[in-house]
């Protein structure tokens, strides 16, 4: 309990609508049901003596109070995240939950080895993963709703720090057709059908600075929320896609495609893992960072093979 009957989980709930805008959405992070939340929520608006939030009909939204509010309560969980560490540090810091986040353009081709390294090397470890875009990830760990989390390289969050993974290539992906042809470059690849991730992925904006492009040039594309779709759109024709090359062995196993490499200087990205500075494990997560980067180096030499 913390002051007047207000407890951490009156916190966390509060911190959870405020993010999802939503009562509904809220009690499925928090695992609990809508009713559940929602006379939380009441209850300690009565202990502050004031309304948390604004309920409409499609959305729910912070109070001037309760931004403020909201902003101090993140800030408390954040540190009570930060002394469930330092105890877990003392007792053995390769037990208990690890809260891995990973971007979606890394997630299929590194997890599967990765994971059974980790069960391998540290069999006490249980790892709860969650896959989402950089800016929240970014956001998780500085919020210490993650532990880590997997993602390009580089941060700039000055609470966050970075130990750098691997780096990669992208590779073209054609339709099959252009197989021999002269590797396009960057003038010619803004003239095609350039297919790349929805907004929001860090890898679109890397193919688009790679190619000189800026996201609000107007060009004909077709955006996709995931690498397999644009690898299929290509072997269908609709036009061409730059993927990385931990991504090759996967996603082109089965689709008509021509892979090629550019020529140098190749448009390449680093991958590392983030965690907050201020973490007591910060031992604990270089150990597990270099597990995940031995997996990830064996899953990209495995990819490279193919092109």
């Amino acid at each position: 309990m913390l002051i007047n009957g207000m407890t951490l989980r009156h916190l966390r709930y509060a911190d959870a609508l405020a993010r999802h805008s939503h009562f509904g959405h809220a009690a499925r992070h928090c695992a609990v049901s809508q009713p559940a939340l929602s006379m939380q929520i009441k209850e300690l608006e009565q202990i502050v003596g004031t309304p948390l939030f604004e309920r409409s009909h499609r959305r729910v939204e912070p109070t001037e109070f309760g931004h403020a509010f909201v902003i101090r309560a993140r800030a408390i969980l954040s540190e009570v995240a930060e002394l469930e560490h330092l105890s877990r540090a003392a007792r053995d810091p390769f037990s208990g939950t690890l809260r891995l986040g990973v971007i979606p353009t890394i997630a299929p081709y590194l997890l599967p080895a990765a994971m059974d390294a980790l069960g391998r090397r540290f069999p006490d470890l249980q790892v709860s993963v969650r896959e989402t875009v950089t800016s929240r990830l970014i956001e998780d760990v500085r919020d210490s709703r993650l532990d880590v989390a997997v993602l390009a390289l580089p941060v700039s969050h000055p609470a966050l720090t970075a130990m750098e993974l691997l780096s990669e290539q992208f590779v073209l992906i054609r339709p099959s057709r252009d197989a021999g042809r002269p590797v396009p470059n960057r003038r010619q690849l803004r003239e095609m059908r350039l297919l790349l991730l929805e907004e929001g992925h860090c890898f679109r904006d890397q193919a688009l600075s790679f190619c000189d492009l800026r996201p609000a040039d107007p060009r004909e594309v077709l955006d996709a929320s995931a690498l397999t779709t644009l690898v299929q759109m290509v072997a269908a024709g609709m036009g061409v896609t730059l993927i990385p090359q931990i991504a090759v062995g996967i996603e082109t196993e089965r689709a008509d495609v021509d892979v090629v490499r550019f020529p140098s200087p190749e448009p390449t990205r680093t991958i590392g893992l983030v965690w907050r500075s201020s973490s007591p494990l910060e031992g604990r997560f270089r150990e597990i960072g270099d597990v995940v980067r031995q997996s990830a180096q064996r899953a990209l030499d495995t990819s490279a093979s193919l092109t």
